[in-house]
């Protein structure tokens, strides 16, 4: 990440396009539930002045020290909270806020958390295996793979990395500890390579990464509660005020997707009812049927926009 003062190449993703549909007008209150380095909290202050006002949460202290040099320069018209974004509803009823303008989460681990020295997320650097967002407390990938049985490591894998070779590299991981901890991420990742089939190794990426996904997911509890923050977030909306979230993968989208369009339904009665029983109102309509893409320029200039996925309701 660099050291402190200096300058973070950290480039947040479809920041036009959020900023476009959270900010219709000067003035108003918006959450930026991942804040990570301060990229969408920026844009979002920058298009909301002079009376904007915006807070930025985030679990990771060291994201939150960038971010409040970022932004230093709104002064009080930006708080910085460290907390997860599932705990939103509640930060906000300890400030008296009962609705806002517009609410952003940028979901997953970030680009600038990968690159970080001493973070042991990524195999592309060797080092101490850790993979916490949130260092000051929980459970490490060092722990996790070092402490949790076969079928557990297996589980994590096959669901959290949809990874075909799931059982081949749990017992792999489970043979080497036999012979020493596995202590780095170098280490973590050679033995997984090791163990993946040649007709099972993808043809585009290491065949590591599914597995660094998955433990990532784990460690952070990624989807655990997710459904739930989405719902939580869209209540605190005034109507007309927009939630917009970035998904990464598969899993994480598939999660916002469905609770998305369950937020719009008008009915959640199980289809063979002749008539709707549960008297249930949509609480947001969705903007668009399908999740908007960054544009090819940004792919271009920011390999890591291409998986993004960005979709939007509004509170009816």
């Amino acid at each position: 990440m660099g050291e402190p003062g200096q300058a973070v190449p950290h480039r947040p993703v479809m920041v036009r396009e959020v900023t476009g549909l959270l900010v219709r007008g000067p003035g108003g209150f918006y959450v930026d539930g991942t804040v990570g380095a301060g990229g969408h909290a920026e844009a979002l202050l920058e298009a909301s002045g002079p009376q904007g006002r915006l807070l930025g949460m985030d679990r990771d202290a060291s994201a939150l020290a960038v971010a409040a040099r970022r932004l230093a320069r709104f002064g009080s018209r930006v708080e910085l909270v460290k907390g997860d974004f599932r705990e939103m509803k509640a930060v906000l009823a300890g400030r008296g806020v009962e609705a806002v303008d517009g609410v952003i989460l940028d979901l997953g681990v970030s680009s600038m958390q990968l690159d970080e020295p001493g973070r042991g997320m990524s195999f592309r650097r060797d080092e101490r295996l850790d993979m916490r967002m949130d260092r000051e407390g929980g459970l490490s990938a060092l722990e996790l793979v070092n402490g949790a049985d076969e079928g557990e490591l297996e589980r994590i894998i096959r669901a959290f990395g949809e990874e075909r070779a799931a059982r081949a590299i749990a017992r792999a991981i489970v043979r080497a500890r036999e012979r020493a901890p596995i202590e780095t991420t170098g280490r973590l990742a050679a033995v997984v390579r090791e163990a993946v089939p040649a007709r099972l190794r993808p043809r585009s990426i290491d065949p590591a990464t599914r597995t660094f996904q998955a433990l990532r997911i784990a460690v952070n509890r990624e989807l655990e509660g997710l459904d739930a923050a989405i719902r939580d977030a869209a209540q605190l909306l005034r109507p007309g005020a927009r939630l917009a979230v970035i998904a990464f993968h598969s899993l994480e989208d598939r999660i916002v997707k469905r609770t998305l369009r369950e937020l719009a339904a008008p009915c959640v009665c199980p289809p063979g009812l002749p008539r709707c029983a549960c008297g249930r109102s949509p609480l947001a309509r969705l903007l668009g049927r399908r999740a908007r893409r960054p544009s090819p320029a940004e792919t271009e200039s920011n390999r890591r926009a291409r998986s993004a996925r960005l979709r939007v309701v509004e509170r009816i």
